[in-house]
């Protein structure tokens, strides 16, 4: 690679909008592996700019930096189709939590009730209550 086509971690920090220490946290963490000059400067190429945006977009998705880790840590991340699957999985149920908040504040903003008043609002909350723990019998009264 020409030396014109590497860059600085600076710049490429400033390229992605993130912060220096952000790209050193990935590189500890196995996510990015830069070119290393004399004096251990680090130098980043175009391989690597497509690797910090793989790794932005999986942030997106949800993914854990480890995660990450292993799903780009292989030629082809769609190798991995069970931690895809399984996280396909814990995306829908994200997706269900947020339309059920999403319905919850259409409800109370369409809602002529007060809160306190309103059926609907009444029965979530009382929804969201858990039962008290199931109380068994003393143990010093057991032989009673």
């Amino acid at each position: 690679m020409k030396s014109t086509e590497e860059m600085a971690i600076g710049e490429l920090a400033e390229r992605f909008g993130l912060a220096t220490h952000v790209l050193r946290h990935w590189e500890s963490m196995g996510l990015l592996e830069p070119t290393r000059h004399a004096g251990g400067r680090r130098a980043y190429g175009p391989a690597d700019l497509e690797r910090v945006a793989m790794i932005l977009m999986g942030k997106e998705a949800g993914f854990t930096l480890r995660e990450l880790r292993t799903v780009l840590s292989g030629a082809d991340p769609m190798a991995h189709r069970d931690l895809l699957r399984h996280h396909i999985a814990a995306l829908e149920q994200r997706i269900d939590r947020a339309r059920a908040a999403k319905d919850l504040i259409e409800h109370a903003l369409a809602c002529p009730h007060d809160f306190a008043e309103c059926e609907h609002a009444r029965e979530r909350i009382s929804a969201r209550i858990p039962p008290p723990p199931l109380r068994q019998g003393c143990p010093e009264s057991a032989g009673r």
